[in-house]
């Protein structure tokens, strides 16, 4: 059985606490150990009069059963002295409960100025107060847990109370931007619309339901949602009665009214009614990104009624489109967020073919794994908002129809391997454009940073059909080239068949463009059937060079450019095929059934040769004492990983040495997931390195070489963080013995 969640060291402020749901709640986080601010007004339903009993009761029942408790008398409209008194008298907060709340019910023409203001004072920027006063708190101790308290009344309306109704769905816009906010200091912010007898309930639940719907029946919720190893954030749930669930938004596939040299008249809209409001293959965005970004490419693309076409740049087009290089090259664009968990890349893996048919798989399918590691080509999916979300249209200057845009060609590079986890923001602009007669290539360039750290580039070439013919250069020195392969038969050749859900499984990464799963979509582009997204190409044909010419070792990989010739169906068969000249590997990508060259003018460029990797392996000497100790400190902290990244959050090499040369390298990974330990340079930034040989590492972990000492002596040489090498003693002692 899982140990049970524990809340010892940690603050709760619980908001509204003498009675109801706000009582049960500070009841059962002090049960389970957690020290609690009961706070309460003291007035009636309604906001009316004060009274401090209704908080000493509560805290009176937490003392009499042995739990820590303190009363707060304030309104939640003084939210900085509610949070001084947890400073005061335990020395921190970590969890907030916005629960208090009041009732003016009126049905909506009689509701007063006074009735719909108290209730936005208490409910809505009461939780504002009180979260604001505890944000900073929690930013510094890089932890928060925040629940908003909202309510069936505000996601679904209910009559007689449109002042309350309006204040618990603003609390739900609040949570989700507190969410989007908090999630690099680990701070989580949930809503709660809870069912459940209270003095709130009373008025509008016949007395049978209220006393069938507990408030015990709620607090377990709540303090899941509140418990460090919980990582829901953002999250909206219904609960009541022993059942709770998830909300999420839908959205109708809608219809696209608006189209090229037409007005947008009423009488369309009615036309088109039914199909705006059908629900059938709706859509569920979890994102603005995910919202603004569909809006764009649906709207966008279908302007002229033909939807996207691959084959058609030789077309010319009438529409209104003119480009102003003088005015856009050089303007940045919006800068993009991307937050991502292990989640994303590995879906991202099996959107590009990945399988755990293939045991050299695991690395990017399993989170677990010793090696986990994110392909390479990830990198796409960090920088793609920067361009997917409309960003081009803020670009003064280009004044361009978006059915008529096209990706032409890609470029990558990486600075160092991509974390598995993290939040990005990419930064775009527009580097060049070229005058192609047809269609003028935007050319834009998209770093991508984790904190202030660049961690890859992007080239994306938009091609704009008939944009052309505006007198401006054809070819720019900032453009990242295409390379012919060699003139002779393959070096190695591999193929892959896609599945018919390929796409479908691609899109998850978030290209959420319809030409890819919708048939009526794709048969207005021209296309029999929707077709793969040219990026997830670009995936199978990378990881078949990188398996083939670097044995899948994602530190070895540098960059790649192709060049987007033909689309493949989902269901083709996609051939690499691959020459070696040097450090770089030229392939092109053919589709088996129709023997079309779906990517051109690829290669990959490899950080070193095959034959310095072959060298690089050699270099671990199995004969070594140290391998079998690095080795049971692998097998023993996969089972707590977890708590040593909590406690120690750094990662170390080792040089081992033999003879005065060295013999072994070994990284402990205790920063970045659950903790890793593997033999090697470490694939990141080391925080601490240590070099010393295989016989003096042996006798400090036998505890016969006093660290200390050892350094001293010239025989330990650390370099780094040495004050993080303290950190290592607890590691040695309890998981390196044999």
């Amino acid at each position: 059985m899982a140990s049970p969640l524990r809340f010892d060291n940690r603050v709760v402020l619980v908001t509204g606490a003498g009675g109801g749901l706000g009582r049960v709640y500070a009841l059962a986080f002090a049960e389970r150990g957690a020290s609690v601010v009961v706070n309460d007004l003291g007035g009636d339903i309604k906001g009316e009069g004060k009274s401090s009993s209704a908080a000493d009761q509560v805290v009176e029942e937490i003392r009499a059963k042995g739990g820590k408790a303190v009363a707060n008398y304030d309104s939640v409209e003084a939210g900085e002295k509610l949070i001084q008194s947890a400073l005061d008298a335990f020395g921190r907060i970590d969890i907030v409960i916005n629960n208090a709340g009041i009732l003016r019910d009126r049905s909506f023409a009689r509701i007063s100025d006074a009735d719909w203001d108290i209730i936005h004072k208490v409910h809505l920027r009461g939780s504002f107060l009180v979260t604001r006063a505890a944000w900073n708190h929690m930013k510094n101790q890089k932890f928060g847990r925040i629940i908003m308290t909202s309510s069936a009344a505000g996601i679904y309306g209910n009559f007689g109370q449109a002042n309350y109704s309006a204040a618990k769905l603003g609390l739900v816009g609040l949570s989700n931007t507190l969410a989007l906010e908090g999630v690099k200091y680990n701070i989580h912010c949930n809503s709660i619309a809870p069912t459940a007898g209270s003095r709130l309930t009373q008025t509008v639940m016949p007395q049978e339901l209220l006393d069938a719907l507990k408030p015990e029946y709620v607090a377990p919720l709540v303090l899941w949602l509140c418990h460090e190893s919980c990582q829901e954030n953002g999250g909206l749930f219904e609960i009541g009665a022993g059942w709770l669930g998830k909300l999420r938004w839908e959205r109708t596939v809608g219809a696209i009214i608006r189209q090229q040299n037409r007005p947008m008249t009423p009488e369309a809209v009615r036309d088109e009614w039914s199909k705006i409001c059908d629900f059938d293959n709706a859509t569920k965005p979890q994102t603005i990104q995910e919202s603004t970004g569909t809006l764009y490419e649906v709207l966008s693309s279908i302007d002229s009624g033909k939807g996207i076409s691959m084959n058609s740049t030789s077309q010319q087009t009438t529409s209104s489109t003119t480009i102003d290089p003088a005015r856009a090259i050089g303007k940045k664009l919006p800068p993009s967020m991307y937050q991502y968990s292990h989640i994303q890349p590995i879906l991202y893996a099996l959107g590009v073919g990945m399988s755990t048919k293939e045991p050299d798989h695991m690395k990017f399918l399993f989170e677990g794994s010793q090696d986990f590691c994110c392909l390479p080509t990830f990198g796409v999916i960090l920088a793609q908002a920067s361009f997917m979300s409309g960003g081009l249209s803020t670009v003064p200057g280009l004044n361009i129809d978006f059915t008529r845009v096209l990706h032409g060609e890609q470029y990558l590079e990486l600075y160092k391997p991509l974390p598995t986890s993290g939040e990005m923001r990419s930064e775009g602009t527009v580097a060049d454009i070229l005058d192609k007669g047809s269609g003028a290539v935007i050319l834009l360039d998209v770093n991508t940073y984790c904190g202030k750290e660049l961690i890859c580039y992007n080239q994306f070439s938009v091609f704009v059909v008939g944009a052309g013919g505006f007198g401006g250069k054809r070819s720019s020195p900032k453009g990242k080239a295409t390379a012919n392969p060699p003139n002779r038969p393959p070096d190695v050749v591999a193929r892959d068949v896609t599945s018919v859900d390929q796409a479908a499984l691609y899109r998850l990464s978030g290209d959420w463009n319809p030409l890819h799963i919708d048939p009526s979509f794709a048969a207005m582009g021209g296309f029999e059937r929707p077709i793969l997204h040219g990026l997830c190409s670009f995936g199978f044909s990378a990881r078949h060079v990188l398996k083939h010419f670097a044995n899948n070792d994602v530190t070895n990989f540098k960059a790649i450019k192709v060049r987007f010739a033909k689309p493949v169906l989902p269901g083709q068969t996609v051939q690499t095929e691959m020459w070696k000249e040097g450090n770089r590997i030229h392939f092109q990508a053919k589709v088996i059934e129709t023997g079309e060259i779906a990517i051109a003018g690829a290669y990959v460029d490899l950080a070193s040769s095959v034959n310095s990797l072959e060298s690089k392996a050699a270099v671990q000497d199995v004969e070594l004492q140290s391998n079998l100790v690095f080795e049971e400190i692998s097998r023993r902290i996969k089972d707590v990983g977890g708590e040593l990244v909590k406690k120690v959050n750094a990662v170390f090499q080792w040089d081992i040495t033999k003879n005065g040369k060295t013999a072994a390298q070994w990284t402990i990974d205790l920063k970045n997931g659950s903790g890793k330990v593997y033999p090697g340079k470490a694939s990141g930034r080391v925080d601490t390195s240590f070099t010393l040989s295989d016989q003096d590492f042996i006798a400090l972990v036998m505890g016969k070489l006093n660290p200390q000492k050892a350094f001293f002596t010239g025989k330990l040489k650390v370099k780094g963080n040495i004050m993080l090498s303290q950190k290592l003693e607890v590691i040695l002692k309890d998981y390196a013995k044999l």
